[in-house]
């Protein structure tokens, strides 16, 4: 093998697409849809890949994407609109003020996004959650990082800790592992982690990174009613609306463990919770509750969905756009390579595995993939360990797989596009959180490991 063809190089180039992309994007100001495309080629030309495969890669990723992460978003906007038009979002954001107070309104933020989002996808708790930020700065006129890092914490820990996201459950299969107890530990772990990486880190960083949402943005999620709550619907109704898909999601999780594969309601149970439809579902409910039930006829509802989707057009192309990105980088053998490398390190199971998933999700952006391939390359490795808890082994592996997150994340995307922030912003701010979340969590995962 030739030094332009071993892991020498193809973390070279790796390296090298990275650096440009941001240099591309903070120095040029290239758009980052387009900077992303750029990327993405050179990678694919520079490690060997055919020309038509290329291109094949990045639309497999881009369209990988958003067929998950673009549906979920776009109906996750239309149910935001209509909540926040009707005053929804506003009722719950009020009621959570006066619940915690100002002064702790971003502790409120983090125990919602942890609640709800345990049955959740992150980008599903994200696109739900998004516009209660939006309405508490408003209101409280608390920077909107300060209240935004505690939920995207929350929704973080959840998401690579706690199953059922697939993450979690993928290396529960791989490792064997128990799933009362993984999410016993999961929890055990996860909420002091939530709380150093959300409420203390985002009180912190918001002083000098406060950020600001777009005035579209603000203006499709954050319509201010001013002192009016005779004409807002319910905190009830409210609640019921946005936590439906939460429930079905939930249902469809208790069914998987306790109907037979085989059975009908097991088939049934499956489609109404996939998140797609959980989602579709709360929608359909939400344009009775927040449009219909508030006296707007078909024509106004249809078109507050239709301006909704306006602000969010940039943001799904460049979501999707790293997405290719990311399917560029395991396309030509990353993720394999840096897997590869750290086995051959001398560590503990549980350090290791939490080793693997963190080299992997660095080098592809993806928290499942890391998770799921770091679990199949560490499990052989931990059978040979007498008394290794299988469960932490799982536990690691999640933490692992959130650290560092960067430009070939969605979820960096999202976040930045969102929270209008720079790049050199959006590093400090999620990236470091996400960083947080992944070495706090490996630390009270090895201090568990020497009482369980």
């Amino acid at each position: 093998m030739s030094g332009f063809e071993g892991p020498g190089f193809l973390l070279t180039a790796a390296a090298v697409s990275i650096v440009g992309l941001i240099v591309l994007i903070a120095r040029f100001k290239l758009h980052p849809f387009i900077a992303l495309i750029v990327a993405s080629g050179f990678l694919g030309l520079v490690t060997g890949l055919p020309v038509a495969r290329v291109v094949k890669e990045f639309q497999d990723g881009f369209g990988g994407t958003l067929g998950f992460v673009g549906v979920l978003l776009g109906l996750g906007t239309m149910l935001g609109k209509l909540m926040a038009e009707s005053g929804g979002a506003d009722r719950i954001a009020r009621t959570l003020i006066d619940a915690f107070g100002e002064a702790r309104v971003h502790w409120a933020m983090m125990v919602a996004a942890f609640v709800v989002g345990i049955p959740l996808f992150f980008e599903i708790g994200f696109v739900l959650l998004a516009p209660l930020v939006f309405i508490v700065a408003r209101r409280t006129g608390i920077p909107l990082v300060k209240i935004g890092i505690p939920l995207l914490a929350g929704l973080s820990v959840v998401h690579g800790l706690v199953p059922p996201p697939p993450g979690p459950l993928l290396a529960i299969g791989a490792f064997g592992a128990d799933i009362g107890k993984t999410i016993f530990y999961g929890l055990l772990v996860g909420l002091p982690t939530a709380i150093v990486a959300g409420p203390l880190f985002g009180a912190w960083i918001a002083r000098s990174v406060p950020g600001d949402a777009t005035h579209e943005l603000a203006q499709t999620l954050a319509r201010d009613r001013g002192e009016r709550r005779d004409d807002m619907p319910g905190f009830g109704v409210t609640l019921f609306t946005v936590l439906l898909p939460v429930a079905l999601m939930l249902a469809k999780t208790l069914a998987d463990v306790t109907v037979p594969d085989t059975s009908p309601v097991r088939q049934w149970m499956d489609f109404i919770g996939n998140p797609i439809v959980a989602l579709l579902a709360a929608l359909v409910v939400g344009i009775w509750t927040f449009g219909f039930a508030r006296g707007l006829d078909a024509r106004q509802v249809g078109r507050q969905l239709d301006a909704s989707l306006l602000p969010v057009a940039a943001i799904l192309l460049i979501i999707g756009a790293g997405g290719g990105f990311k399917q560029m980088l395991i396309a030509t053998g990353v993720g394999r390579t840096v897997g590869e490398m750290a086995v051959h390190a001398h560590l503990s199971p549980i350090l290791l595995a939490w080793l693997v998933a963190a080299l992997i999700r660095i080098a592809t952006g993806s928290a499942t993939v890391a998770t799921n391939t770091g679990a199949g390359i560490v499990a052989p490795i931990a059978t040979l360990v007498p008394g290794v808890n299988r469960e932490l082994l799982v536990l690691a592996t999640g933490a692992g797989s959130l650290i560092l997150s960067h430009v070939n994340d969605a979820g960096f995307w999202l976040v930045k596009q969102y929270f209008n922030l720079s790049l050199a912003e959006t590093f400090k701010t999620w990236t470091a959180m996400e960083t947080l979340v992944s070495v706090v969590g490996i630390a009270l995962i090895m201090a568990l490991s020497t009482v369980v």
